[in-house]
C-alpha cells in the first residue's frame, strides 16, 4: 500500500537531496538501516535514510543541505541517549562518524597543560583510555561511559565525582540556523547540571571537542566518597589516573554501567532519571514524607547534597524507596530495571519504546506519590516522550 501522496512527496524530496549528496567525500548511504541497531537501548524504527559521515565536512554537508530542504533530521552519536519510537519514522539520520584525535600543548597564556582534540565521532571512552594510556590525567573519572565524544558537552556529561564542564576546553560546533562552522568556549554552551543549550534543541550540531589534561600524570581531584575509599585516599586528592581508571571501570561495571551484548542489564539509555534537585525549603517536607513512609532512621540517612538551586537528592535511593526494586516489575517484563541498581531502565530483548515508557511513568509517578519529589529523564525522546 503507498503511503498518503503527502508522506510520497517528503519521501521523494529526501531521496533528491541524498542523491545531491552522493559526491560528499567521507558520506555514505546505509542501506536498510534500523535504529534499533544503533541505540545501546535497542529500540528505534527505521528512518527514511541513515547518512553515515566520517569527516566534520560531510557532517555539515548532509545537514545543511537537508535542513535548507526542509527535510526532519536526527542527528546520531553513540546512541547512548536516547528513546526513539518504533514503526517508520519520518527523518534522515545523520550518523557522525568522525574518530581522530590530536594532542597540542596549551597556549603560553592559558592554565598550561596538553589539550586533546576529538572528532564527535570517536567513540567516548576510546578517547578517555587514549589519554590515560598517554599518562594524561583529567578525564579517568568519565571511563566507561557509553555514547560518543560529541555527546559529552551536549549533556554535561558526568560520574564519580567529574563532569565534563571541568575539564572543557572548546568545542566545534555547525549553527544550523546560520549554516556556520565555528569554535566557541564553553560559556557558549550554557552547562548546567547533564544539560546544555544544545539538549533537545538541534540549534547545532558538534563537530569537535577539546578537553584539558594534566601532563603530570594526576587524576582529577577524587570527589566521590565510593571512589575515594576504594582508592584509598581522602576526598579532594589526586591519584594515578590508570589506577582512578581501573577502579571506576570496576565500579561501573558491578552496577551494569559498561554496555556488554552478554548483559541484558546494559542494554540500557545509562541513568534514566536525573538526581533532583530541591529548593532547600522544601528538604524538611520531603524527610517528613520519608519518616512517614519509612521511619526517621531513613530519613536521616537519605542522601542530600548542597548544589546550585537547592540540595540534589539521589534518585535511585528515592526509586528503590518508593517500592521500585532491582528488577521491578517481574522476570517477564519486557523492560524493566536493572538487576544490579534501580536508575537504569533496561530492555530485556522485545522492549518497545512503549514498554519503556510505561516503566519510566510508573517509576515517575511512584516516586512524586511517596515523597513529593519529581524525576526529570535524562535521555533524549525521539517520536515519542514520557
Amino acid at each position: 500500500m503507498l503511503p498518503p501522496s503527502s508522506d510520497r512527496r517528503t519521501a521523494d524530496h529526501a531521496d533528491d537531496v541524498i542523491r545531491g549528496l552522493s559526491d560528499v567525500a567521507g558520506l555514505r548511504v546505509v542501506p536498510d538501516p534500523r535504529l534499533a541497531d544503533l541505540t545501546t537501548l535497542r529500540i528505534g524504527g527505521r528512518p527514511r535514510a541513515l547518512l553515515e559521515c566520517e569527516t566534520a565536512h560531510a557532517v555539515t554537508a548532509a545537514v545543511g543541505a537537508l535542513d535548507a530542504a526542509g527535510v526532519p533530521v536526527l542527528v546520531l552519536g553513540g546512541g547512548s541517549n536516547l528513546v526513539v519510537a518504533g514503526g517508520d519514522l519520518d527523518m534522515v539520520v545523520v550518523a557522525v562518524r568522525n574518530r581522530e584525535i590530536g594532542y597540542r600543548e596549551a597556549d603560553a597564556g592559558g592554565a598550561g597543560g596538553i589539550i586533546v582534540r576529538a572528532g564527535a565521532g570517536l567513540t567516548w571512552d576510546d578517547l578517555v583510555a587514549d589519554t590515560v594510556g598517554r599518562g594524561y590525567g583529567g578525564l579517568e573519572c568519565l571511563s566507561g561511559i557509553p555514547g560518543s565524544v560529541g555527546a559529552t558537552p551536549v549533556q554535561n556529561v558526568g560520574a564519580y565525582g567529574v563532569e565534563v564542564a571541568q575539564v572543557l576546553h572548546r568545542v566545534r560546533w555547525y549553527d544550523r540556523a546560520a549554516g556556520t562552522d565555528e569554535w566557541v568556549e564553553p560559556a557558549a554552551l550554557g552547562l548546567a547540571y547533564r544539560t546544555s543549550v544544545l539538549k533537545n534543541t538541534g540549534t547545532a550540531v558538534v563537530l569537535e571537542v577539546e578537553f584539558r589534561l594534566d601532563p603530570a600524570g594526576r587524576s582529577e581531584p577524587i570527589r566521590y566518597a565510593e571512589l575515594a575509599g576504594r582508592l584509598g585516599v581522602a576526598p579532594g586528592e589526586r591519584a594515578d589516573p590508570a589506577v582512578v581508571r581501573r577502579t571506576v571501570l570496576e565500579l561501573r561495571r558491578g552496577k551494569g554501567m559498561v554496555l556488554d551484548d552478554d548483559d541484558a542489564d546494559t542494554w540500557s539509555a545509562g541513568s534514566f532519571f536525573t538526581n533532583p534537585v530541591v529548593p532547600e525549603e522544601r528538604l524538611p517536607t520531603v524527610r517528613s514524607r520519608v519518616t512517614e513512609r519509612l521511619g526517621a532512621e531513613q530519613a536521616e540517612q537519605m542522601p542530600a547534597f548542597a548544589a546550585a538551586g537547592g540540595v540534589k537528592l539521589s534518585a535511585g535511593w528515592l526509586i528503590e524507596r518508593a517500592g521500585f526494586g532491582k528488577g521491578h516489575p517481574s522476570s517477564s517484563s519486557p523492560a524493566r530495571l536493572s538487576t544490579k541498581h534501580t536508575l537504569a531502565l533496561t530492555n530485556r530483548g522485545s522492549a518497545t519504546a512503549d514498554d519503556v515508557i510505561a516503566l519510566a511513568r510508573e517509576v515517575r509517578d511512584g516516586v512524586f506519590e511517596a515523597f513529593g519529589v519529581e524525576l526529570h529523564p535524562e535521555p533524549v525522546w525521539v517520536g515519542c516522550s514520557i
